[in-house]
């Protein structure tokens, strides 16, 4: 689709229904103790385009009526492609239009900010009553324009990045100069976007989701489509000797440069979760790269002074951890049975045999950390996801390779993990873990455990802020464990201890909240290297980090919904 062709698709979507002009002056909304802005122009569009690889260019103009604006704003978009040598079919095109104003001082918006998550701030800002000097909320966030480092929990103005960034978009007379009492201005904003596919997407201008497209709640099929692109973004990073690219910090297009292990083996076992649901040759070769590095390079085989066989994954700094051992035998688990192969039967047993090293004999308990080099304690407790990732893997390799034996393990590991009121940590592993052991042993105790585990965490799953992507784990988990409970009559009365309606609410909520981490192309065309990042999941409040653990468990999330959603709707 020509770019041209793109203006016109994208001009009709933000065409308004009273007329050709577009709506009436901006409204603005006052602060107290500020003044309207007289100038304020009555229509002002961003344009923004990209190629894809680079970031977008965006440009802004100003008009007294939508007509004026728009042939400015085209002309000059067109000029940009003609001077980028953008030429054909391919590019992204984005335009927001301002609808609202907000004013407040430049001292308001320093004191607004302590109260906004980093990387929450979720309007544009003008500095100056004609719009001059003017960025979209996209602008901000990707260019780290109100990101003071990992260390400042909040937004704040970050006056080297700002600076940067603007004189970059508006020239070198730009100046963050401000006095305190001078107004600023917050924009809301409606938009449009169309992508080389030629279809355009009108934008979310309100809430969460705001500034990506207007998405109705998820059905099946859409949920199939953001596990393949996930699943895609992850068989990507999958270089030829198995490794990943580790992650992305999009803002600055940098890679982490740091590995995981733990997290190398927990990803594999997403990837062959997905692959069972899409196939596909690419996922299937990507995915037995990063097996092929797990099983050959990131494990070590020992014996032990009992003479049993035991395997371990050894992460940086020579630690075995306990999760990393429960991850690499989930991952081969999971692939054993996607695939229906026996190679790594042995060393599934092996890796089990390390988990039993690892927990203590008389109180259930598990061991966290060894060193390496002598299988030494380095730390009795690291998180509380170790617990879990242990026990839900010993599950899943008894009902692998049917040795009862797992079981008792992992039943052993409950009754410390009851004693020690463990379901306090609402944990997604635990979910996962006592929805396979209720599976084999109906204990009225599992499923308490299960039913606290979830019940008291509603309203957190409901009200969170942040995409959380374990929260749908764990929510699935215990859907599932609820629907066995719902078929035992002698256990059925467990039930009342849930709300039942306010439960599918914090899962319809969770799963649907989750497309708000998601790289649409008109977010990651901000970014430094949209191609790197679109298609991916992010973590907003870590500088919009994208990584091989985050994907993963986005994915896995994904997987149970279609799953669950499949199911009802096959029943409607």
């Amino acid at each position: 689709m020509s770019l041209c062709a793109q203006l016109a698709a994208v001009r009709s979507a933000l065409a308004l229904p009273d007329g050709p002009n577009g709506a009436g002056p901006v409204v603005q909304v006052l602060e107290p103790g500020c003044v309207p802005a007289p100038d304020w122009p009555a229509h002002t569009l961003f344009f923004s385009v990209s190629d894809r690889h680079s970031r977008a260019h965006t440009l802004h103009v100003r008009a007294a009526s939508f007509d004026e604006a728009w042939a400015q704003g085209q002309a000059a978009v067109l000029a940009l492609c003609a001077a980028q040598g953008w030429a054909g079919d391919g590019l992204w095109l984005r335009v927001d239009r301002v609808e609202r104003v907000r004013v407040l001082s430049w001292q308001g918006l320093q004191q607004a900010l302590q109260r906004v998550k980093r990387n929450y701030f979720r309007h544009g800002l003008a500095l100056d009553a004609q719009c001059r000097w003017a960025f979209t909320e996209q602008e901000l966030n990707a260019n780290a324009m109100l990101y003071a480092g990992g260390g400042v929990a909040h937004a704040r103005v970050n006056p080297a990045h700002f600076q940067r960034y603007g004189r970059l978009r508006h020239g070198a007379d730009f100046a963050l100069a401000l006095a305190p009492q001078d107004p600023v201005f917050l924009l809301g904003t409606a938009g449009a976007f169309c992508g080389e596919d030629g279809v355009v997407h009108r934008l979310v201008g309100e809430g969460p989701g705001v500034g990506r497209r207007e998405q109705p709640p998820l059905r099946a099929p859409d949920v199939r489509a953001l596990v393949a692109s996930g699943a895609d973004h992850l068989a990507r990073q999958v270089q030829a000797d198995g490794r990943f690219v580790y992650g992305h910090f999009p803002c600055f297009g940098r890679e982490i440069g740091t590995y995981n292990a733990l997290r190398h083996a927990s990803t594999t076992y997403a990837m062959a979760e997905a692959w069972g649901l899409l196939g596909g040759e690419a996922l299937r070769a990507a995915t037995e790269r990063a097996l092929h590095h797990l099983v050959h390079t990131l494990i070590v085989r020992r014996t032990l002074p009992d003479g049993r066989a035991a395997a371990f994954l050894v992460d940086t700094g020579g630690e075995i951890k306990l999760g990393g051992n429960a991850a690499a035998l989930l991952a081969l688990v999971q692939h054993a049975e996607t695939t229906g192969s026996r190679e790594h039967t042995a060393l599934m047993t092996e890796l089990a045999e390390g988990i039993v090293l690892m927990q203590d004999g008389h109180s259930g308990a598990f061991r966290h950390v060894l060193h390496a080099d002598d299988l030494s304690l380095k730390e009795a407790f690291r998180i509380i996801y170790y617990d879990g990732e242990a026990a839900f893997s010993l599950c899943r390799l008894h009902a692998f390779d049917g040795q009862a034996r797992w079981l008792d393990r992992v039943e052993m590991a409950f009754a410390h993990f009851i004693d020690a009121r463990h379901w306090q940590a609402h944990d997604h592993w635990l979910a996962y873990a006592v929805n396979e052991l209720t599976r084999h042993r109906p204990d009225p105790r599992y499923f308490r455990f299960g039913l606290q585990n979830v019940v008291g965490h509603l309203d957190f799953v409901l009200q969170r802020q942040t995409t959380f992507p374990t929260l749908l784990e764990l929510m699935l988990a215990a859907r599932r464990m609820l629907d066995r409970l719902a078929a035992l009559p002698a256990l059925r009365h467990l039930l009342d201890e849930v709300d039942m309606d306010k439960f599918q609410r914090a899962l319809a909520h969770r799963a649907n909240h989750l497309i708000n981490g998601f790289f649409w192309p008109e977010m990651a065309m901000f970014f430094k290297r949209p191609a790197s990042v679109a298609g991916a999941f992010f973590i907003r409040h870590q500088a919009f980090r994208v990584r091989i653990d985050d994907i993963e468990h986005h994915l896995s999330g994904y997987v149970a919904y279609h799953r669950w959603l499949s199911a009802r709707e096959a029943l409607a």
